[in-house]
């Protein structure tokens, strides 16, 4: 497995020691940095801005926003961002949920997976450099109203190579979609203990993979895992718990939170209902407190370094590719001097 640094996106500004993290990743012999963004910064300034610094880690985006951009605009940047850096790109894209895309981007969210397939197909034909025509139900190209004047166009830069296309997915048709149309799949709060059920899902998706929609054995499994070195396994727990609290209980309405739903797969549907409950009536602590340890060390790397050794077989031997850490620099020395 190989290992990639998680920088996300920005809290209330850039942080300061981002550079530096770069910079020990690349000399610790990471294989990959990738940047995020939802609603504050985005994902592409900062990957170039910091990916300057570097002249062998691929440079990723986990995830750039479907409704942020047009398919054309997002394969645009994703040509020049390649060209940039010398073919080190990686395109991770995701359709968000509807708080994000309709609160935020303005965008109808219904119909995600239909929606992405649509923009994966723009994407291809726009960094094939074919003349871009298309006529689904979420996207039409050209545009079919306004002045009447659009013409189909091809990009006026060719493409450096065939750049990877990644999906966020975490509901299992969405994961098989992306095994089916993708060149791999970035996970969120995934399990090495639930290994079985995601392979099932790629499986599927394999099965339905069209001929010449590239190399199933290059397919890439990049995943997030937040690590949290220290002696006392309850107090590392304590730093997550607030976010996954968050994702659980906050993030969507009852009914539409699909990062609930990952969870209650797991065996957690009581719990989950419960952090919820909390959650939304306004009881956040209440809700952080209730997140159970043994679920948080399911999705995370926590205690002692000697106790995320032991663990780290299971994460080595499940399908992920390369894990991507987040943390301090000595996070990052430590994770290299136990994977790599």
């Amino acid at each position: 497995m190989k290992l990639g640094l998680s920088l996300g996106y920005w809290g209330a500004g850039p942080d300061p020691k981002a550079p530096e993290l770069v910079d020990t990743a690349e000399r610790l012999g990471f294989d990959s940095v990738w940047t995020a963004e939802a609603y504050g910064s985005d994902a592409l300034t900062p990957l170039a801005w910091l990916g300057s610094r570097t002249s062998r880690l691929r440079l990723g985006t986990s995830i750039v926003q479907l409704s942020a951009r047009t398919p054309v605009a997002t394969a645009m940047a994703a040509m020049t961002m390649d060209h940039l850096s010398g073919g080190r790109f990686v395109l991770g894209i995701g359709a968000s949920g509807p708080q994000v895309v309709e609160g935020w981007y303005a965008q109808p969210y219904p119909k995600p997976l239909a929606r992405t397939r649509e923009y994966v197909a723009i994407l291809r034909a726009t960094m094939d450099r074919e003349v871009v025509r298309f006529d689904g139900e979420h996207y039409q190209i050209p545009h079919p109203g306004g002045a009447g004047l659009g013409k189909p166009l091809r990009s006026t830069i060719h493409p450096l190579r065939r750049i990877p296309i990644l999906l966020a997915a975490e509901g299992p048709k969405n994961v098989a979609m992306a095994a089916e149309i993708a060149d791999g799949w970035l996970p969120l709060f995934y399990s090495p203990y639930d290994d079985k059920r995601y392979r099932e899902s790629l499986e599927t998706g394999f099965a339905r993979r069209a001929e010449g929609a590239g190399d199933r054995a290059n397919f890439e499994v990049n995943c997030p895992v937040t690590v949290q070195i220290d002696d006392d396994v309850e107090a590392a727990a304590d730093r997550i718990r607030p976010m996954l609290a968050l994702y659980i209980g906050g993030m969507g309405a009852r009914g539409a939170n699909f990062h609930y739903e990952v969870f209650a797969r797991m065996g957690y549907e009581a719990e989950c209902a419960s952090i919820q409950e909390l959650y939304l009536g306004g009881r956040k602590d209440e809700a952080i407190a209730s997140v159970p340890l043994s679920l948080v060390e399911k999705v995370a790397l926590i205690g002692p370094k000697e106790k995320i050794a032991e663990e780290w077989p299971a994460w080595r031997d499940s399908l992920i590719t390369t894990m991507l850490i987040g943390g301090s620099a000595d996070t990052l020395r430590t994770m290299a001097e136990i994977a790599l």
